[in-house]
């Protein structure tokens, strides 16, 4: 990952992947007063978020919610998947 540093960061549009709208587009991530939302957040840029397939977004949302969410930190998961080796040939 390229170093971008704290300005280019803070200025990237963050949503929540896990709860989308029923307009289907994201809300802002965080919460503000005593906001609900049905499932934890999953924040990932909006670039991020609109590259991703359907598939990919349901996978990561997956990870974060399977994370357990103790503490005053949040958890953090993996946005995409490791990849499995493939190649392990057996040797005879």
């Amino acid at each position: 990952m390229a170093k971008k540093g704290l300005r280019a960061w803070v200025k990237e549009n963050w949503v929540d992947i896990a709860n989308k709208k029923k307009d289907g587009s994201y809300p802002k991530c965080g919460r503000s007063g005593g906001e609900k939302r049905k499932n934890y957040p999953k924040c990932v840029p909006i670039a991020k978020a609109r590259a991703m397939t359907k598939g990919q977004r349901a996978g990561a949302v997956r990870r974060k919610q399977a994370k357990a969410n103790t503490g005053p930190t949040p958890s953090r998961a993996a946005t995409f998947a490791k990849r499995k080796k493939s190649g392990t040939r057996k040797k005879t």
